[in-house]
């Protein structure tokens, strides 16, 4: 007795019948690209460079006060009003303030968005620890130095802009409230100040090279040259932003 197999049907393929149910869509996301890893990380880059700039600009002016009262107050004033007559006293500083409040919280956002996006990928933890270049010092300073930074700058507002907190008061010039907000007989004020203006640093050194990273620059021939760029403009921030208290605490600025 034998048997017959028509060719192709043991490949051929198989319809389903009318009465299988089909298979649902995968649901979309709503948010679209702000919710993806990669529009977090572009909110925190541009947020970040947005920052950048404001450190650099806040600098410089702050820097004035090595060229005696009259050149800071000046520019103090000239902060205020700016704009004049077409826009109100204080205007154009109270949106960019407003700005940077907005820029900061993006920027909070995206990185506690994207730390989360990772933990949930990744639920166990290795049995082994890995060591890696953002690992160690780096990312507890981007943790727990942002608490700090944030704790520092309402501080820094209360004290010197609004002289809430500031022995000179609030009815003093812009000037005096910076001498005697780091005079030397309140030496842990300067400390804190100094604390937060380090840890602003590393944590810029360390977010420009993590932007360096992500953008695909850091290559093994550019790859000296961008550590030394990040570590260089961290630097020059921290040492110009401590600079002003340190001259107010030996007598130079007084």
């Amino acid at each position: 007795m034998t048997a017959t197999i028509e060719r192709g049907s043991a490949t051929a393929s198989v319809k389903p019948t009318a009465d299988a149910p089909a298979k649902p869509a995968p649901p979309r996301r709503r948010g679209g690209f702000l919710r993806s890893s990669n529009g977090k990380k572009a909110v925190m880059a541009v947020t970040g460079a947005l920052m950048v700039l404001f450190l650099v600009g806040h600098m410089v002016g702050n820097l004035k006060s090595f060229f005696g009262a009259e050149s800071f107050n000046s520019y103090a004033a000239f902060l205020r009003t700016v704009g004049e007559p077409i826009l109100p006293y204080r205007t154009l500083l109270t949106l960019i303030e407003v700005g940077l409040v907005v820029t900061v919280g993006l920027h909070m956002w995206s990185a506690i968005s994207l730390a989360r996006r990772a933990r949930k990928a990744r639920p166990v933890r290795y049995a082994a620890r890995r060591k890696s270049r953002a690992s160690g010092y780096a990312v507890h300073t981007m943790r727990y130095g942002g608490v700090v930074i944030v704790l520092f700058v309402v501080y820094h507002l209360l004290d010197l802009t609004f002289g809430a907190v500031n022995p000179a008061g609030a009815g003093s010039t812009p000037y005096e409230r910076l001498v005697e907000g780091f005079a030397p007989s309140r030496w842990w004020i300067t400390l804190f100040y100094v604390l937060a203006v380090v840890m602003v640093g590393l944590h810029l050194r360390h977010g420009l090279w993590s932007a360096f990273q992500t953008l695909g620059l850091a290559g093994r021939r550019s790859y000296r040259s961008l550590k030394a760029t990040a570590t260089g403009l961290s630097a020059l921030l921290v040492v110009g932003f401590l600079a002003v208290p340190v001259a107010v605490v030996i007598g130079v600025i007084k």
